[in-house]
């Protein structure tokens, strides 16, 4: 059976069928046209309809979210799980995800009251004036949208003379254009840094006040490199913040002016539609988008704990190289340097593939979407357009193009920033972390992960009390008990009195609690129960066994931490301070170097031990206080000089507080308080001659008994014999 071929359509019915097609388009352009009111006004009520609902939407979400928040709230509180040695409040909660919520929004309106303070601070006007340049940027832009299209049409007229005129004006308008363009330059940069300067002043208030500093880094392990978040994080914040005002607030005004005028130019169901089409398209490109926030906050921790690292090791160099660990440091640093880097490598891939659709979609994408739009004046005549030459036609498209390339750019600025949005969400993270863990420093709320022997429920209750602190001209401690921040019960209850003028030694092991009980003192430490009396602060001075040499003049090592200016409103001059040095025997230190107590040098470098802890007692000596607490700060210094401090010290009527295994020192004391390492003291009155006669007894006994094995040996020989 042959093959049917079928019959090819003859040209004459090709050429009907495009007549019909041509005619329906045409019956359809005209039943649109003649209903064109209609169906805006049935659009735009529907876009109101679904923005109504978006936001009811929105609000709800919000509602159950915070219902969510305060149930957990409620159960944690009643489930007790609130305790300073929560393990949910430790260093993993710096590395939570960050998203764009709630809680995000709350950190960044509490940062933007801190850098804002209020409508008329400086940093708000600045603020409005920015916003004031905004405006004007987009006004011009418009102006010189629509002389693009004259000039253009000028063009197309072949009129010399007006094409110049146009050229002259679009000259003349460079003007304002360009010093509008440096102006909004010239007020981020201002905002950043009146941003960083008001955080870094509110921050540098709370971290140096109330002895912040040292509660973030001795007893709350929530922060490892408070140097790196006040440093670089406010910085980088500061930056941020301005970048993305300027950022947003100009494409969002360039969208609304753009897309109101050409709604009037090719119809606000075109632009409609289109918008529609974007949308569509950025909801697709931010449900592919990664969460560069997380990334950014991932990368400023590892940053940190790199240069927490590099610090490290400038601290400790003495002992690094005295043990040769040169070799496990570089591995450590190698191992710090190489995670940062593969995890910025890991952004940078994601950065690409991202980088890669945003361009082909906000450029090519929405490019052709614009010309569809732009074109729709030049294929079809709407109603009310008064477009009839070809140079009208290019003067509207050329206008309209204009325009819509700077509201597809800002656009695509609103939708890149999203990404700044993001990495402003990483750094709002580390920074409001920082804020909310000073403030429960500060409200005596601590979270430090619990080992060792603490890693039991009832240490974990005892860490969650608080006890009583009362000033007192005396010093008396009533069932105090003596933990470490990680959580050891060093003494379980300690309970002792000590009377303005009554001289106290303290002894015992390593570990047993001597420290921990001046840090008390001190308050540095909390009282985790009992009941406390002791002096205000300013009346307890402290001198550790390696004193702290601070940067500056000789004469600011011996009155520090007192300014110039306040040891003069003392009434103390250097001709006392120079007393002071000649009775520690230092009084060559102002003959060693010529600008005399003006002299500044590396003090820790410059200055032996013994010279240093010498240093320590001049300050002693200077601020007179009513006791002080002496931590093995005569270690370094001879027996005479030892006699010196001690019998100065008496002189000036300080109360002496010692914690030293010298024997020479039990003279210059009344009592002592001896730890025996297993939570047990004693505390009784010191009577030097007795106790020497007593040591000096037990180590002839202890002697002899060294001896008794061999003389067993022996007469078990002579027995043998």
């Amino acid at each position: 059976m042959a093959p049917t071929l079928s019959k090819p359509a003859s040209p004459r019915g090709a050429a009907a069928s495009a007549r019909t097609v041509r005619a329906l388009v045409s019956q359809l352009t005209a039943m649109y046209l003649r209903n064109r009111t209609r169906i805006s006004r049935a659009v735009y009520i529907a876009l109101f309809v679904a923005l109504a609902n978006r936001i009811r939407t929105g609000i709800a979400d919000q509602k159950a979210a915070a219902a969510r928040e305060a149930r957990a709230r409620a159960e944690k509180a009643a489930s007790g799980t609130r305790a300073l040695s929560a393990d949910d409040e430790g260093p993993a909660a710096s590395k939570k995800k960050v998203e764009l919520n709630r809680e995000f929004l709350r950190a960044l309106m509490r940062l933007v009251r801190i850098v804002i303070p209020g409508w008329a601070s400086s940093e708000a006007r600045l603020l409005i004036s920015h916003s004031f340049f905004l405006v004007l940027r987009t006004l011009i832009s418009l102006k010189v949208a629509a002389m693009d299209g004259a000039i253009v049409k000028a063009l197309v007229k072949g009129n010399g003379r007006e094409f110049l005129t146009r050229i002259m004006s679009w000259m003349l308008i460079a003007v304002p254009a360009t010093f509008t363009n440096s102006m909004l330059a010239y007020h981020q940069s201002q905002l950043a840094l009146r941003y960083r300067s008001r955080l870094t002043e509110y921050i540098h208030d709370k971290y140096l006040s109330n002895l912040t500093f040292y509660g973030i880094s001795a007893l709350d392990d929530r922060i490892k490199n408070a140097d790196q978040l006040i440093a670089v994080d406010v910085t980088k914040f500061s930056n941020s913040l301005s970048e993305l005002y300027s950022n947003l607030a100009k494409p969002m005004l360039d969208m609304i002016i753009y897309t109101i005028t050409l709604s009037r130019s090719v119809g606000g169901e075109g632009v409609v539609f289109m918008s529609l089409l974007v949308q569509l398209s950025a909801n697709v490109m931010r449900a592919l988008t990664p969460p560069f926030g997380k990334f950014v906050a991932d990368e400023a921790r590892l940053e940190g704990e790199f240069r927490f690292q590099h610090s490290r090791l400038i601290d400790h160099a003495e002992e690094v190289a005295l043990y040769h660990g040169h070799e496990a440091e570089k591995n450590t640093l190698d191992k710090g340097y190489f995670t940062l880097i593969k995890h910025v490598n890991f952004i940078l891939r994601r950065r690409l593939y991202h980088g890669f659709m945003e361009d082909y979609v906000i450029k090519y994408f929405w490019g052709a979407l614009g010309l569809l739009l732009c074109s729709a004046p030049v294929f079809v005549k709407l109603p009310g357009s008064v477009i009839n030459t070809m140079a009208d036609r290019t003067e509207s498209f050329v206008t309209n193009r204009r325009m819509l390339m700077s509201a597809s750019d800002a656009f695509g600025r609103i939708m890149f920033s999203y990404k700044e949005v993001m990495e402003l969400a990483g750094y709002t993270s580390r920074v409001s972390t920082l804020l909310r863990v000073m403030d429960d420093i500060q409200a005596g709320n601590y979270s430090k992960k619990l080992v060792s022997s603490s890693g039991t429920d009832t240490n974990a209750a005892v860490l969650k009390g608080r006890g009583k602190v009362f000033e007192s001209p005396d010093i008396k401690f009533i069932d105090v008990p003596i933990i470490s921040p990680n959580g050891d019960v060093l003494v379980p209850a300690l309970s002792f009195t000590l009377r303005q003028g009554d001289h106290l030694l303290v002894v015992g092991p390593n570990g047993c609690g001597k420290s921990s009980l001046f840090r008390i003192l001190g308050g540095l430490w909390p009282v985790y129960g009992g009941t406390v009396y002791k002096p205000h602060f300013s009346d307890i001075f402290y001198i550790p066994q390696r004193p702290y040499l601070s940067r500056g003049s000789l004469r600011q090592q011996i009155i520090y931490p007192d300014s110039p200016r306040a040891m003069h409103a003392k009434g103390v001059t250097d001709a006392d301070l120079a007393a002071i040095l000649r009775t520690l025997s230092l009084e060559h230190l102002l003959d060693l170097y010529p600008e005399g107590w003006d002299s500044e040098a590396e003090w820790r470098d410059v200055l032996s031990g013994g010279l240093q802890q010498r240093i320590a007692m001049a300050r002693l000596f200077y601020h007179r206080p009513r006791y002080a607490i002496l931590d093995e700060c005569t270690s370094s210094v001879t027996l005479d000089t030892e006699k010196v401090m001690y019998d100065t010290a008496k002189g000036l009527g300080i109360t002496l507080m010692t914690v030293s295994h010298r024997r020479s020192l039990w003279k210059y004391h009344t009592h002592i308080l001896q730890f025996d390492g297993q939570g047990h003291y004693v505390f009784t009155r010191l009577d030097a001659e007795k106790r020497l006669a007593l040591e000096e007894e037990k180590e002839d006994l202890e002697v002899l008994l060294r001896g008794v094995p061999e003389i067993e040996r022996r007469v078990a020989e002579l027995t043998a014999e």
